[in-house]
């Protein structure tokens, strides 16, 4: 196990947004068009140029120059007892008094250890850590049991434990893929509805149920990244749901970024975690 170091950047724990890391590497490609004064991008997404030209080896392992991996000073591999079961879950930062507090929920196939792997998906999960490190935050990515009931009940029970060790912490919630059935599991309950402060659905599914969640009631901003030829979950579902939101109310804080020709795995790769927390801090309830 990790020895957990004290931060230096205290200062900006209760800041309402999060310092640079990395940004002109990790900045959007062209943005080919957009609608609804921003809300919705479509971002120019190239294989050979996003993939094969930023991998030493694709899909495998990103440029050096894309990660730091000092931060595993301050990354732990920790077990949370819960009533639910045990939660193993690698946490990065500040494990009290964190001013925001990030989760990565995975997807079928996934484990705890995809979301803190420094090197896959164009060093974007090390992108995250670094952001959180070095911004008085705390970044979970967690195992889980399943993606119904039990799983949403286990990750409610981790998010309730950092909460009350960071009572002023914001929190996100990012899902990937089938991940994102636990997102919207999470909006519905009381106790985490009541508590979270935005989703982030990468390459990920939908669910009506979320009109009706105490989050959405809450107006919770809700990000969602897709590839134009994801065939796991078709894009024209998800951003009729993202319309279906605004067609709601005009006004709810919803993002839909668009990777032309990307597939499943690109939202996670290619998310500007920095850009979409810090709209998501000036929007939270």
């Amino acid at each position: 196990m990790a020895i957990l170091l004290p931060l230096s950047c205290a200062a900006y724990a209760n800041a309402l947004e999060l310092k640079p890391f990395k940004d002109d590497l990790f900045a959007y490609p062209a943005t080919l068009s957009s609608e609804n004064n921003g809300a919705y991008s479509v971002i120019d997404y190239r294989e050979m140029r996003d993939i094969n030209a930023r991998d030493e080896v694709p899909e495998r392992r990103v440029h050096a120059q894309y990660t730091e991996t000092g931060v595993r000073k301050v990354q732990q591999d920790l077990l949370l007892k819960t009533d639910a079961g045990d939660v193993r879950h690698i946490a990065v930062g500040k494990t009290d008094g964190a001013g925001i507090i990030v989760l990565y929920l995975h997807g079928q196939g996934g484990s705890r250890k995809q979301g803190a792997d420094d090197f896959t998906f164009g060093g974007n999960f090390n992108r995250i850590k670094n952001l959180m490190a070095g911004n008085g935050g705390l970044y979970l990515s967690p195992d889980f049991s399943d993606f119904g009931d039990t799983g949403a009940t286990q990750i409610a029970a981790l998010i309730g434990h950092y909460a009350e060790q960071s009572p002023r912490a914001k929190i996100f919630v990012a899902c990937g893929s089938m991940g994102g059935s636990l997102c919207w599991k999470l909006a519905a309950r009381k106790d985490t509805g009541g508590r979270i402060d935005g989703l982030l659905l990468l390459g990920s599914l939908w669910d009506e149920s979320f009109f009706s969640s105490p989050a959405f009631k809450r107006r919770v901003p809700v990000f969602f990244g897709q590839g134009s030829k994801d065939p796991v979950f078709p894009v024209e579902k998800q951003e009729g749901f993202f319309r279906s939101i605004l067609a709601k109310s005009k006004s709810y804080p919803t993002r839909f970024v668009r990777f032309e020709t990307g597939t499943h795995g690109t939202p996670i790769r290619m998310t500007d975690w920095r850009g979409t927390l810090n709209w998501m801090l000036l929007k939270a309830p």
